[in-house]
């Protein structure tokens, strides 16, 4: 559940909100949501991500009433979402129709499309930038220019920049190294209409995973990587690029040539390959792989990759290890709950803990008065 309420004198909290206001125009500079989205794509990936609902321009505004807080920012962003009408529910997309702008595998060299580093900081010495203190609309409109005149040439050398690329773990399982799966076309549950229950279905946790905070989910991934949990996974692919989504006639069932394309939407996909020693005939022991899957909005990588640690973990429920343990990782894991719960206790407590305060009194009192009792019979 979630905290949000707080009873207290009208005057106070209109001062109060002044006050929040105040602090945020203090230096009397606009920050324009379009200059937000503009140069702040990580935390709108971020925002989007965790809030469950795709829109640039309301994530930037959720940034800036939030004044770069995340937490409150997906705190304004599912609130709104919450008020919402859902008109159309999207055909299934097939992630092998990704427009790829970055695909990278850890596992191989050389995979079928080749590796394209695209846009990523993992490259890049950590070093502060000052020069971007200096940097200006004419130096930036110089800049594009010449990249982009740059890029049209190498696109036109290419012939092909929107090339569908195949998956790389295909080639696993066509060789066998990877067991088939039959997919699973069930209907998956909504885990923002009904209360998870456990114990969980797949759909559930990948869903609760892809909106769960982005540090919580690393965290625990990377406790799983030191000990709990003992695995150490490798990067089969990671994917980013953006999906085609398409949605059918409302009142008429037709073929897939007849859906309607309604827009892209940018997303990170990771497939993670996690070895694991198969029992065999004879109590003969095999290295075998199976895999853990994530996916979520925009370009973020590190949470797409933790996601997917944490998928094969709870495919694999071990009450030894925290990380394996759907409830725990589950109900954790979320932004709104957990900082919710948080700040909460922040508000009033006073019944509460002038009960407790009672209850400390007189048992000093009680134990001070036996103590007297004692000395006297002395």
């Amino acid at each position: 559940m979630g905290y949000v309420a707080v009873k207290g004198g009208t005057h106070a909290i209109k001062e109060s909100v002044k006050r929040l206001k105040y602090e945020r125009l203090q230096k009397q500079q606009v920050l324009e949501t379009e200059k937000i989205e503009a140069g702040m794509r990580g935390l709108i990936d971020q925002v989007m991500s965790e809030s469950s609902l795709y829109n640039e321009p309301l994530a930037a505004l959720a940034i800036k009433q939030a004044e770069g807080n995340p937490e409150e920012a997906i705190f304004l962003l599912r609130a709104y979402r919450s008020t919402l009408p859902r008109k159309h529910c999207s055909q299934i997309i097939e992630s092998e129709q990704m427009k790829v702008e970055r695909r990278i595998s850890a596992s191989f060299k050389d995979i079928p499309g080749g590796q394209i580093l695209g846009a990523t900081t993992d490259y890049t010495h950590r070093l502060l930038d000052f020069g971007l203190m200096k940097e200006t609309e004419e130096l930036i409109r110089e800049w594009l220019t010449e990249y982009e005149a740059e890029n049209r040439l190498n696109e036109e050398k290419l012939d092909a920049p929107d090339i569908l690329l195949p998956k790389v773990l295909d080639y696993l399982r066509k060789e066998g190294l990877i067991p088939l799966r039959e997919n699973n076309d069930t209907e998956p549950d909504d885990v923002t209409r009904e209360s998870l229950e456990f114990p969980s279905n797949r759909s559930q946790r990948l869903q609760i995973l892809t909106r769960g905070q982005t540090g919580a989910v690393t965290s625990l991934a990377y406790a799983v990587i030191r000990g709990y949990g003992a695995l150490h996974p490798t990067v089969g692919e990671l994917r980013v690029g953006n999906l085609p989504v398409y949605v059918g006639h409302p009142n008429e069932v037709g073929s897939e040539e007849d859906d309607y394309y309604i827009g892209d939407v940018k997303a990170t996909e990771a497939e993670m390959l996690m070895p694991f020693m198969a029992e065999k005939e004879n109590g003969r022991k095999e290295l075998e792989f199976e895999i853990g899957y994530g996916l979520c909005f925009g370009q973020n990588e590190t949470k797409a990759i933790a996601m997917a640690i944490l998928d094969n973990c709870l495919e694999h429920p071990d009450n030894s290890f925290p990380s394996h343990n759907e409830e725990f990782v589950l109900y954790h894991i979320d932004s709104v709950e957990s900082t919710g719960f948080i700040s909460h206790l922040k508000m009033p407590h006073y019944v509460t803990f002038q009960s407790k305060l009672d209850r400390v009194r007189k048992t000093k009192n009680s134990e001070e008065e036996t103590a007297e009792r004692q000395e006297v019979r002395r």
